[in-house]
């Protein structure tokens, strides 16, 4: 990556197993891994990714063997997370076990996607100004595409699906850096690569 500008911020995964989760379960896992690192409260722009798991019955969804969870961090909290490997996390009295961790380089693309942006708007248009004005105070200049409206941990954060396309690499980095919106221990605001500009949306 020699002349390749590096990311200050880094993702840490880990493998998962456990049978089910609540499926309103941000905020029990934030609380959880706060408990464990209580530094993370404190770092404004270190993230949770939301859990991918599988669709259950009632209030709970599976956790899949292909289900991780990812860590946005600074990258000197890395190997401090890292530790989090072998333990095991109480999450809405469901037990999650965290198998060996890894580290993953953010790595720009033209296309970034992010499931949920929360910021406080009541409609789309309210939406993509709000949007518009953090992408202008980042000096990031790109396409926003927004998806459809959905709930976090309802009723209390909602949000929209968002699409940003045509950044240039380092504007890439900064908003996987930075994120927009708030609720980043909710999983919200925090871009991943996509392959490409289709319609967002989807599950």
């Amino acid at each position: 990556m020699a002349g390749e500008q590096r990311a200050g911020m880094v993702d840490v995964t880990f493998t998962l197993a456990g049978g089910t989760l609540p499926r309103e379960h941000r905020n029990a896992l934030a609380a959880a891994l706060a408990a464990r690192l209580p530094w993370l409260q404190d770092e404004e722009r270190a993230g949770i990714h939301r859990l991918n798991l599988v669709a259950g019955n009632g209030d709970t969804d599976i956790v899949s063997p292909r289900t991780r969870l990812g860590l946005r961090l600074p990258r000197e909290r890395a190997e401090a997370a890292s530790m989090l490997a072998g333990t095991d996390l109480d999450v809405g009295g469901h037990r999650l076990h965290l198998g060996p961790a890894r580290r993953r380089e953010l790595l720009p693309h033209g296309t970034l996607y992010a499931h949920l942006v929360a910021t406080g708007a009541a409609d789309e248009a309210a939406f993509l100004q709000q949007v518009g004005a953090e992408l202008a105070a980042l000096e990031v200049r790109c396409r926003p595409i927004c998806g459809r409206w959905r709930p976090a941990q309802a009723p209390v954060v909602t949000g929209c699906s968002l699409m940003l396309d045509g950044l240039s690499p380092e504007h890439a980095l900064r908003v996987m850096e930075r994120g927009l919106g708030g609720h980043r221990r909710l999983g919200c605001g925090l871009f991943v690569p996509h392959r490409s500009a289709a319609p967002v949306g989807g599950a």
